[in-house]
Protein backbone atom coordinates (compact mmCIF):
# COMPACT_ATOMS: atom_id res chain seq x y z
CA UNK A 1 0.00 0.00 0.00
CA UNK A 2 0.94 3.79 -0.84
CA UNK A 3 0.23 6.31 0.84
CA UNK A 4 0.67 10.26 -0.22
CA UNK A 5 1.52 12.91 2.82
CA UNK A 6 3.06 15.82 2.82
CA UNK A 7 5.16 17.24 5.65
CA UNK A 8 6.86 21.02 6.42
CA UNK A 9 10.66 21.60 6.75
CA UNK A 10 12.11 25.30 7.24
CA UNK A 11 8.42 26.90 5.97
CA UNK A 12 8.05 24.40 2.80
CA UNK A 13 5.37 22.00 2.25
CA UNK A 14 7.55 18.59 0.91
CA UNK A 15 5.51 16.36 -1.43
CA UNK A 16 6.12 11.94 -0.10
CA UNK A 17 4.59 8.66 -0.83
CA UNK A 18 4.86 6.14 2.15
CA UNK A 19 5.13 2.82 0.94
CA UNK A 20 3.18 0.19 3.95
CA UNK A 21 3.79 -3.45 4.09
CA UNK A 22 1.30 -5.71 4.21
CA UNK A 23 0.33 -8.08 6.97
CA UNK A 24 -1.67 -5.72 9.35
CA UNK A 25 -1.55 -2.46 11.38
CA UNK A 26 1.10 -2.90 14.14
CA UNK A 27 4.39 -0.97 14.94
CA UNK A 28 7.88 -1.37 12.23
CA UNK A 29 11.01 -0.15 11.60
CA UNK A 30 10.89 2.85 8.80
CA UNK A 31 13.34 3.94 6.18
CA UNK A 32 13.61 7.48 4.65
CA UNK A 33 14.44 6.97 0.78
CA UNK A 34 16.85 9.69 -0.30
CA UNK A 35 16.68 11.00 -4.06
CA UNK A 36 19.93 11.89 -6.01
CA UNK A 37 21.18 15.30 -7.56
CA UNK A 38 18.40 17.42 -8.73
CA UNK A 39 16.14 13.50 -8.94
CA UNK A 40 12.83 13.08 -7.07
CA UNK A 41 10.40 10.69 -5.10
CA UNK A 42 9.71 9.26 -7.96
CA UNK A 43 12.83 8.25 -9.79
CA UNK A 44 13.22 4.69 -10.35
CA UNK A 45 16.12 4.03 -7.79
CA UNK A 46 13.80 5.54 -5.16
CA UNK A 47 10.76 4.25 -6.09
CA UNK A 48 12.61 -0.04 -6.38
CA UNK A 49 14.37 0.49 -3.25
CA UNK A 50 11.05 1.88 -1.06
CA UNK A 51 9.10 -0.82 -2.75
CA UNK A 52 11.80 -3.56 -2.11
CA UNK A 53 12.04 -2.03 1.86
CA UNK A 54 8.04 -2.81 2.18
CA UNK A 55 8.23 -6.12 0.95
CA UNK A 56 10.88 -6.75 3.39
CA UNK A 57 8.60 -5.18 6.33
CA UNK A 58 9.81 -1.53 6.72
CA UNK A 59 7.65 1.43 6.35
CA UNK A 60 9.72 3.77 3.55
CA UNK A 61 9.02 7.09 3.24
CA UNK A 62 10.46 8.56 -0.39
CA UNK A 63 9.99 12.18 -0.61
CA UNK A 64 10.60 15.41 -2.74
CA UNK A 65 14.00 17.35 -1.09
CA UNK A 66 13.19 21.35 -1.32
CA UNK A 67 12.69 22.95 -4.72
CA UNK A 68 12.46 19.12 -6.97
CA UNK A 69 9.32 17.11 -7.64
CA UNK A 70 6.38 18.19 -6.15
CA UNK A 71 7.78 20.23 -3.40
CA UNK A 72 8.25 23.71 -2.56
CA UNK A 73 11.01 25.81 -2.66
CA UNK A 74 13.34 28.13 -5.86
CA UNK A 75 13.04 25.14 -8.34
CA UNK A 76 16.69 23.65 -8.59
CA UNK A 77 17.96 24.67 -5.37
CA UNK A 78 19.70 21.70 -3.62
CA UNK A 79 21.73 22.81 -1.41
CA UNK A 80 23.31 19.84 0.79
CA UNK A 81 23.05 21.12 4.20
CA UNK A 82 19.33 22.33 3.50
CA UNK A 83 18.77 18.86 1.70
CA UNK A 84 19.95 17.12 5.49
CA UNK A 85 17.43 19.53 6.90
CA UNK A 86 14.81 17.82 5.20
CA UNK A 87 15.91 14.95 6.13
CA UNK A 88 15.90 15.60 9.26
CA UNK A 89 12.11 16.90 9.12
CA UNK A 90 11.23 13.59 7.21
CA UNK A 91 12.24 11.88 10.34
CA UNK A 92 10.25 13.92 12.46
CA UNK A 93 7.09 12.94 10.02
CA UNK A 94 8.04 9.31 9.58
CA UNK A 95 8.35 8.78 13.39
CA UNK A 96 4.90 10.48 14.20
CA UNK A 97 3.44 7.92 12.07
CA UNK A 98 1.36 4.96 14.75
CA UNK A 99 2.93 2.42 12.61
CA UNK A 100 6.67 3.09 12.93
CA UNK A 101 8.65 2.24 15.25
CA UNK A 102 10.17 6.01 16.18
CA UNK A 103 12.96 4.40 17.80
CA UNK A 104 13.98 2.61 14.47
CA UNK A 105 14.38 4.51 10.99
CA UNK A 106 16.94 4.37 9.01
CA UNK A 107 18.12 6.49 6.08
CA UNK A 108 19.03 5.14 2.51
CA UNK A 109 20.38 7.08 0.04
CA UNK A 110 21.95 7.12 -3.43
CA UNK A 111 24.53 9.05 -5.00
CA UNK A 112 24.28 12.84 -3.76
CA UNK A 113 21.25 11.58 -1.83
CA UNK A 114 23.92 9.00 -0.13
CA UNK A 115 25.95 11.91 1.32
CA UNK A 116 22.90 13.62 2.45
CA UNK A 117 22.33 10.37 4.24
CA UNK A 118 25.78 9.86 5.71
CA UNK A 119 25.70 13.47 7.15
CA UNK A 120 22.36 13.40 8.10
CA UNK A 121 23.47 10.12 10.09
CA UNK A 122 25.95 11.47 11.86
CA UNK A 123 24.69 14.54 13.01
CA UNK A 124 21.40 13.21 14.38
CA UNK A 125 21.35 10.57 16.73
CA UNK A 126 17.67 9.74 15.83
CA UNK A 127 18.95 7.78 12.48
CA UNK A 128 18.90 4.17 13.71
CA UNK A 129 21.10 2.76 10.46
CA UNK A 130 22.34 4.34 7.59
CA UNK A 131 22.78 2.97 4.19
CA UNK A 132 25.23 4.57 1.38
CA UNK A 133 25.18 3.67 -2.44
CA UNK A 134 27.51 5.80 -4.63
CA UNK A 135 28.24 7.84 -1.89
CA UNK A 136 30.75 10.40 -1.76
CA UNK A 137 32.47 12.55 1.61
CA UNK A 138 34.65 15.15 0.36
CA UNK A 139 33.46 17.63 -2.52
CA UNK A 140 36.47 19.21 -3.81
CA UNK A 141 38.30 15.32 -4.22
CA UNK A 142 35.06 13.97 -6.00
CA UNK A 143 34.73 17.27 -8.17
CA UNK A 144 38.55 17.54 -8.78
CA UNK A 145 37.85 13.51 -10.11
CA UNK A 146 34.74 13.76 -12.03
CA UNK A 147 36.82 16.39 -14.35
CA UNK A 148 40.09 14.74 -14.18
CA UNK A 149 41.72 15.92 -17.38
CA UNK A 150 43.67 19.54 -17.05
CA UNK A 151 41.19 20.93 -19.70
CA UNK A 152 38.04 20.01 -17.81
CA UNK A 153 39.26 21.08 -14.76
CA UNK A 154 40.33 24.36 -15.80
CA UNK A 155 36.53 24.49 -17.58
CA UNK A 156 35.40 23.52 -14.10
CA UNK A 157 37.54 26.34 -12.15
CA UNK A 158 36.77 29.03 -14.77
CA UNK A 159 32.70 28.36 -14.09
CA UNK A 160 33.54 28.39 -9.89
CA UNK A 161 35.36 31.99 -10.70
CA UNK A 162 32.40 33.04 -12.94
CA UNK A 163 29.54 31.96 -10.50
CA UNK A 164 31.61 33.98 -7.75
CA UNK A 165 32.35 37.46 -9.77
CA UNK A 166 28.48 37.49 -10.69
CA UNK A 167 27.39 36.88 -7.14
CA UNK A 168 29.43 39.48 -6.19
CA UNK A 169 27.80 41.83 -8.39
CA UNK A 170 24.34 40.48 -7.10
CA UNK A 171 24.12 37.70 -10.50
CA UNK A 172 22.97 34.22 -10.58
CA UNK A 173 24.98 31.91 -12.74
CA UNK A 174 22.67 29.04 -14.01
CA UNK A 175 24.91 25.99 -14.66
CA UNK A 176 24.25 22.81 -17.05
CA UNK A 177 23.79 19.40 -14.65
CA UNK A 178 26.68 17.80 -16.92
CA UNK A 179 29.14 20.85 -16.40
CA UNK A 180 28.29 20.17 -12.36
CA UNK A 181 28.26 15.61 -12.66
CA UNK A 182 29.27 14.59 -15.85
CA UNK A 183 27.31 11.46 -16.86
CA UNK A 184 28.10 9.28 -19.82
CA UNK A 185 25.57 9.31 -22.09
CA UNK A 186 24.67 5.43 -22.09
CA UNK A 187 23.82 6.09 -18.13
CA UNK A 188 21.36 9.20 -18.72
CA UNK A 189 18.29 7.57 -19.58
CA UNK A 190 18.66 6.56 -15.62
CA UNK A 191 17.57 10.18 -14.80
CA UNK A 192 14.25 10.48 -13.83
CA UNK A 193 11.38 12.39 -16.07
CA UNK A 194 11.31 15.78 -14.14
CA UNK A 195 15.22 15.77 -13.00
CA UNK A 196 16.24 19.19 -12.82
CA UNK A 197 18.59 20.15 -15.57
CA UNK A 198 20.15 23.35 -14.69
CA UNK A 199 21.05 24.22 -11.49
CA UNK A 200 22.27 28.13 -9.53
CA UNK A 201 25.96 28.53 -9.00
CA UNK A 202 25.38 28.07 -5.08
CA UNK A 203 24.45 24.26 -5.59
CA UNK A 204 28.16 24.12 -6.99
CA UNK A 205 29.69 26.05 -4.13
CA UNK A 206 27.22 24.00 -1.47
CA UNK A 207 28.72 20.48 -2.98
CA UNK A 208 32.06 21.59 -2.99
CA UNK A 209 32.79 22.33 0.72
CA UNK A 210 30.33 19.56 1.83
CA UNK A 211 32.35 17.17 3.38
CA UNK A 212 30.55 13.80 5.07
CA UNK A 213 33.78 12.64 6.00
CA UNK A 214 34.00 15.07 8.90
CA UNK A 215 30.78 13.22 10.56
CA UNK A 216 31.10 10.02 9.10
CA UNK A 217 32.76 8.77 12.33
CA UNK A 218 29.99 9.83 14.43
CA UNK A 219 27.40 7.35 13.50
CA UNK A 220 28.85 4.44 14.83
CA UNK A 221 27.77 2.53 16.87
CA UNK A 222 24.67 2.81 14.69
CA UNK A 223 25.44 0.30 11.20
CA UNK A 224 26.61 1.36 8.29
CA UNK A 225 26.61 -0.10 4.80
CA UNK A 226 28.74 1.75 2.04
CA UNK A 227 27.95 0.22 -1.45
CA UNK A 228 29.54 1.15 -4.57
CA UNK A 229 30.72 0.54 -8.15
CA UNK A 230 34.22 -0.95 -8.27
CA UNK A 231 34.05 1.16 -11.19
CA UNK A 232 31.89 3.85 -11.08
CA UNK A 233 31.46 6.36 -14.44
CA UNK A 234 29.82 9.37 -12.17
CA UNK A 235 31.06 9.64 -8.70
CA UNK A 236 34.60 8.02 -7.90
CA UNK A 237 34.69 4.58 -6.17
CA UNK A 238 37.58 6.26 -3.94
CA UNK A 239 34.93 8.26 -2.63
CA UNK A 240 33.18 5.16 -0.58
CA UNK A 241 36.28 4.15 0.05
CA UNK A 242 37.39 7.25 1.89
CA UNK A 243 34.20 7.34 3.98
CA UNK A 244 34.71 3.62 5.21
CA UNK A 245 38.40 4.59 6.54
CA UNK A 246 36.86 7.32 8.57
CA UNK A 247 34.07 5.17 9.54
CA UNK A 248 33.24 3.41 12.84
CA UNK A 249 31.93 0.07 13.52
CA UNK A 250 29.76 -1.54 12.53
CA UNK A 251 30.55 -0.50 9.07
CA UNK A 252 30.45 -2.38 5.65
CA UNK A 253 31.62 -1.65 2.70
CA UNK A 254 30.87 -3.10 -0.75
CA UNK A 255 32.59 -2.54 -4.16
CA UNK A 256 30.40 -4.08 -6.64
CA UNK A 257 31.68 -5.48 -10.24
CA UNK A 258 28.98 -5.60 -13.44
CA UNK A 259 27.42 -2.39 -12.20
CA UNK A 260 27.39 1.23 -12.46
CA UNK A 261 26.42 4.42 -10.70
CA UNK A 262 23.05 3.50 -10.48
CA UNK A 263 22.81 0.55 -8.59
CA UNK A 264 19.00 0.32 -7.44
CA UNK A 265 17.84 1.31 -10.79
CA UNK A 266 19.64 -1.36 -12.01
CA UNK A 267 18.09 -3.79 -9.77
CA UNK A 268 21.49 -6.27 -9.43
CA UNK A 269 20.22 -9.64 -7.60
CA UNK A 270 24.04 -9.20 -6.00
CA UNK A 271 23.01 -5.94 -4.53
CA UNK A 272 19.46 -6.68 -3.29
CA UNK A 273 21.06 -9.74 -1.30
CA UNK A 274 23.67 -7.71 0.26
CA UNK A 275 21.24 -5.08 1.32
CA UNK A 276 18.61 -7.68 2.56
CA UNK A 277 21.38 -9.89 4.52
CA UNK A 278 22.71 -6.68 6.11
CA UNK A 279 19.40 -5.59 7.31
CA UNK A 280 18.97 -9.15 8.83
CA UNK A 281 21.85 -8.90 11.07
CA UNK A 282 22.23 -5.51 11.70
CA UNK A 283 18.33 -3.77 11.77
CA UNK A 284 15.60 -6.32 11.18
CA UNK A 285 12.05 -5.78 10.24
Amino acid sequence: MTERISFVSDGLKLAGMVHVPEGGARRRPGFLVLHGFGSNKDSGGSVTTATMLAELGYVALRFDMRGCGESEGPRGRVICLEQVEDTKHALTALAGRADVDPDRIGVIGQSFGAAVAVYAAGGDARVAACISSGGWGDGVKKFRKQHESPEAWARFTAMMEEGRRKRERGETLMVPRYDIVPIPSHLRGNLSTGSIMEFPFDVVESMYNFRANDVVGQIAPRPLLLLHPASDSVTPTEQSIDLFLRAGQPTDLHLVAGVDHFLFSEKNPLVVSLVRHWLDRYFPA
